[in-house]
């Protein structure tokens, strides 16, 4: 059984690794596609293109303008004279912002008056306009709170020292609360289930196409054989690419791997068993490789939106957050987090380890099931 479960791994690695392009695909792509995306995707929102328009033209404007040029969130890139503009701005794209400041604003301000501001928003980014919003509701809190000190500084004769409550916030984990940090581990996650399970949902119908499956008919090989020799190679590959894009978010993009390495190769070696198993599955449903390749694309559209790696699983609804249980995503992106960013063990992660050996040995043995050494 060794000798014939050797050979089989022979013959797959052989197959998969001669053409010098198929070797660049498999270890030279998700490298490029990681640098591309860990610099590229990011919910940070810095230097917004924001529009003025001031009717005021007094120092208590210019001086709320400087706090929000200052800030390093705004951008002013242009000054508008017309109510009309305003609306050209926004179309046009030349500004995500404008921020409008009413006649009497200083005069409000000294008559212990409310003075009030309008900040309208290029609201087709969703994302981008609420982030914008709380940057300048923050903005605005401080002048406010620069007003009042002075003011009281004025009246009383006395300074303001402190305030009554001080909030002081400390993020854990991921200190400046970098978007990269949490991207990249989740763009590895997708990147593995992407090459192992379109390679996987190829390899059965290739020996159909090609027709080689009439010789391994001929064989003694077995079915478990068969099923172990196809699905070794991609998982060595799985591995190699995660050690690679490891080494280059720790290296390259200096996010911290807090955890035991040994541990997140675990990890991802369950949840190899669950992607191998489904593009396994996949190919042995498959008439024709095209068609296994759209069927997985379709299988991994639904796995990527349910993992919670773009949208919370939280703001799901309830029967969608029970399904997406079996997704080895979801499990895998909590592993792989908390590996890199919390530094977590077996003692905390293990129910997500349990989930990721359940299904994935779940879907090999469905997919072994399926295969018959016969033609089809």
């Amino acid at each position: 059984m060794l000798e014939r479960l050797y050979r089989m791994l022979v013959k797959e690695f052989i197959q998969v690794l001669r053409n010098p392009r198929m070797r660049a695909v498999l270890f030279g792509m998700p490298l490029v596609q990681v640098l591309v995306i860990g610099y590229a995707v990011s919910t940070d929102v810095r230097h917004v293109a924001l529009a003025v328009y001031d009717l005021d033209r007094t120092p208590a404007t210019r001086d709320l303008l400087a706090r929000f040029e200052g800030s390093g969130c705004f951008d002013i890139v242009k000054r508008i004279g017309s109510e009309a503009e305003i609306q050209d701005v926004l179309d046009s794209g030349e500004a995500k912002a404008v921020l409008r400041l009413n006649r009497g604003f200083a005069e409000d301000l000294s008559g212990g008056r409310g003075a009030r501001a309008q900040l309208l928003l290029d609201g087709s980014d969703s994302n981008t306009a609420s982030v914008v919003m709380s940057y300048a509701s923050r903005l605005s809190a401080d002048y406010n709170r620069a007003i009042m000190e002075q003011r009281f500084s004025r009246t009383a004769g006395l300074r303001l020292e402190a305030e009554p409550i001080a909030l002081v916030s400390r993020a854990w984990f991921n200190t400046n609360l970098d978007s990269r940090n949490f991207f990249v581990p989740g763009v590895l996650a997708m990147l593995v289930a992407i090459l192992t399970v379109i390679l996987s949902s190829m390899s059965i119908v290739r020996e159909r196409e090609i027709g080689t499956m009439e010789q391994i008919m001929v064989t003694p090989i077995g079915r478990l054989e068969f099923i172990l020799g196809k699905t070794t190679p991609f998982a060595v590959i799985g591995l190699v690419d995660v050690a690679l894009i490891a080494l280059l978010a720790v290296f390259w993009f200096q996010i911290p791997l807090a955890g035991n390495p040994l541990f997140l190769f675990l990890g991802t070696g369950l949840y190899l068993m669950s992607t191998l198993g489904a593009g396994l599955f996949i190919s042995t449903v498959s008439s024709t490789q095209q068609q296994a390749m759209m069927t997985a694309f379709f299988f991994l559209l639904p796995v990527f939106m349910l993992s919670g790696f773009v949208y919370p699983i939280a703001n799901m609804p309830e029967a969608v957050q029970w399904l997406t249980l079996l997704n080895p995503l979801r499990h895998y992106l909590v592993i792989i987090r908390g590996v890199f960013l919390k530094g977590l063990g077996p003692s905390v992660l293990w129910p997500q380890m349990l989930a990721l050996a359940g299904l994935g040995s779940g879907m090999l043995i469905l997919a072994a099931g399926r295969f018959r050494k016969t033609m089809v």
